[in-house]
């Protein structure tokens, strides 16, 4: 306890390293007093009444140590990118590209094809195209590549312009397959929240003549707004500055900190929480007689009704969120566009989800026990399965030995289960895929000799390398996380990279899960 009370108290000074040091020390020297006891103990369990305690200390202890590390690692994958001159450059969203069969493609396109290429570049970048349209755009890039392909090809080259055609339509049928699985889910979605506002909307805009309690209350909250609009110049400050700056999001950054942070000077940010597990262990070491072991598990009857409860909580964070996102708009009206509105859900996600994540990711992860638990005897019967293994060409694999493949992204997934917030947790699969595709052009150009803008890789493998980087990264909570963020993120992800990601991640869990 004295050790442990040492790296708290170093804890609270912000000597993080230091502290990280100590609780390691605290760990140990619990871990050799119980083995001491143990191995002195006479009656069979080797078990003493103290045991609990030390297990309990130790485990907090643990908590705030994967807490520091996670946080220290953050700090050096953030360095290490800015030292790479600010990360790696973006790449194409979904990025697809025709297989290497029958020759490589040329650098120099011919007009037609490339003015085909062009105005379907200008039709995407004018609109957000649903998953089904961008699928389409996808199938005229390949099908513009594939006749450049063949139009280079001799006429008696015939058995590779099968091949080219086979390849073209399978990989057209993926992407409609993949569209398809992405269309549903964003339909299912929007649906839901049609639901979810068609209710609001119902309860709101009554029509009867009389107010229903909730217009009186927006009502009343208008007019509460106005008044203190006339005693306190701040609210007036910001929408003169949303409205000189409306395309300037990080206005609504400054808005929102402020409104959380509860002082109205916009120069000054909100004092960060204390984390959850920093707070029990001080709660811990400050009542030791509370000491006792976790509780017994739910019984059946409790579990088979989880899965309506985990509906009902979703179902109220929506409603949360909604009716904050309502009551910002309603004293800002200048955050009411598009762009406005979406920065303002994610900063309220910013606030709302870190202190929610841990317990609402333990529902998510009860009512889908039965996956996980087949996805961790998955990865745990092939925890030393090679890239071969899974199905990967040589040319895929590194070229030196002893070098892990696809490191990056086996990290960035590590990464995104550290994370509490839906938007950032996405940022680290999208980072993960984009690790993948770069990684695997490496191989492909450091052992074939060629350049890296003609190495990519196809759609076909990239569910192998997925699953084989899900298989390293040993998470079976990755499932249970990614059907959280499927429910939690916004829409608009959906139909973009982000969505392709996701669908993408989730594909290969499937596949890991069902390995024989």
């Amino acid at each position: 306890m004295r050790a442990a009370s040492g790296a708290l108290g170093m804890d609270s000074a912000g000597r993080t390293r230091e502290a990280y040091v100590e609780y390691l020390k605290s760990i140990t020297l619990i871990a050799q007093a119980l083995q001491e006891e143990a191995a002195g103990t006479e009656n069979s369990e080797g078990v003493t009444p103290d045991t609990p305690k030390l297990l309990k200390l130790a485990e907090q202890c643990l908590e705030r140590v994967k807490s520091i590390a996670a946080a220290l690692g953050k700090a050096q994958v953030k360095a290490a990118a800015q030292e790479r001159g600010g990360g790696p450059a973006p790449l194409p969203r979904h990025r697809r590209v025709c297989s290497d069969e029958g020759g490589k493609l040329s650098p120099f396109l011919p007009p037609e094809i490339f003015q085909k290429l062009q105005i379907a570049e200008a039709q995407s970048a004018r609109k957000e195209l649903t998953p089904l349209e961008e699928a389409s755009l996808q199938n005229q890039k390949l099908k513009a590549a594939y006749e450049a392909r063949v139009a280079r090809l001799n006429p008696n080259q015939a058995v590779q312009k099968t091949s080219l055609t086979l390849s073209l339509q399978r990989q057209m049928m993926e992407n409609l397959v993949i569209a398809k699985a992405r269309e549903e889910t964003l339909q299912r979605k929007m649906e839901e929240r049609r639901l979810r506002l068609q209710e609001a909307a119902n309860r709101r805009f009554s029509s009867s003549v009389a107010l229903t309690p909730e217009e009186q209350e927006q009502r009343a909250l208008y007019a509460a707004i106005l008044e203190y609009e006339q005693d306190h110049d701040w609210p007036r400050q910001w929408k003169a500055q949303l409205k000189r700056s409306p395309a300037d999001l990080s206005v609504v950054s400054g808005l929102f900190s402020c409104l959380l942070s509860g002082a109205p000077g916009p120069a000054e940010p909100p004092e960060p929480p204390r984390e959850s597990s920093f707070e029990d262990l001080e709660r811990f070491l400050a009542s030791p007689e509370g000491w006792a072991p976790a509780e017994a598990p739910a019984s059946s009857g409790q579990d088979a009704a989880l899965p309506e409860l985990l509906k009902g909580v979703v179902r109220d964070i929506h409603n949360a969120i909604d009716r904050l996102l309502a009551l910002t708009l309603l004293a800002f009206e200048g955050l009411g566009t598009a762009a406005g509105k979406d920065q303002c859900l994610a900063c309220l996600e910013e606030a709302f989800f870190p202190p929610l994540w841990a317990p609402l990711l333990a529902l998510y992860r009860t009512v889908q026990q039965p996956r996980e638990a087949a996805l961790a005897r998955s990865m745990e019967r092939h925890r030393h399965a090679g890239p071969a293994d899974m199905g990967l060409a040589s040319r895929l694999f590194p070229p030196g030995p002893g070098r892990p493949a696809y490191a990056s992204a086996v990290q960035d997934l590590r990464l995104m289960a550290l994370e509490s917030c839906p938007r950032r947790k996405l940022e680290c699969i999208v980072r993960a895929l984009r690790g993948i595709c770069e990684c695997a052009e490496e191989y492909c150009g450091s052992r074939d000799g060629r350049s890296l803008a003609t190495a990519a890789i196809g759609a076909d493998d990239l569910l192998p390398i997925l699953s084989y980087v899900v298989l390293q990264t040993g998470l079976p909570q990755l499932l249970s996380e990614c059907a959280a963020l499927e429910e939690f993120i916004h829409e608009g992800y959906l139909i973009g990279e982000e969505g392709y990601c996701l669908t993408s991640l989730q594909s290969a869990l499937s596949y890991v899960e069902s390995l024989q």
